[in-house]
């Protein structure tokens, strides 16, 4: 079992959080905390970046909803980077596909997406 890490980094367009490890039952308040603790300004965006997520359960997606009400109450966007296929399954199955922006990977040093 992975314990869950959180890394926030301060970008010009906005927050990334590297998330890394297992997100379940146990971890999930250690990230709707460090989220909801974020102050995020109109116009910024928010990106979770997933590359080193090792689980996620039922959990784990309700602290990402979470983390979309916030930036959704601050006026800011958000954004999953690099989902593993089986979050991506269950944003799937879920319909969050449709509710959040799905991204490929992330550029550390700007918070953009990048391809490839």
């Amino acid at each position: 079992m992975s314990p869950l890490t959180t890394i926030v980094q301060d970008t010009d367009t906005g927050p990334v959080l590297h998330i890394a490890g297992e997100l379940d039952y146990s971890t999930a308040a250690e990230l709707r905390e460090t989220v909801t603790g974020l102050a995020l300004r109109p116009g910024q965006r928010l990106v979770l970046d997933l590359a080193h997520l090792g689980f996620c359960d039922s959990s784990g997606i309700t602290a990402f909803i979470v983390a979309r009400n916030h930036a959704t109450a601050a006026q800011a966007e958000i954004a999953l980077v690099a989902v593993p296929g089986p979050v991506l399954r269950i944003l799937r199955v879920t319909g969050l596909d449709q509710v959040f922006s799905l991204e490929p990977g992330t550029d550390a040093q700007n918070g953009r997406t990048a391809s490839g």
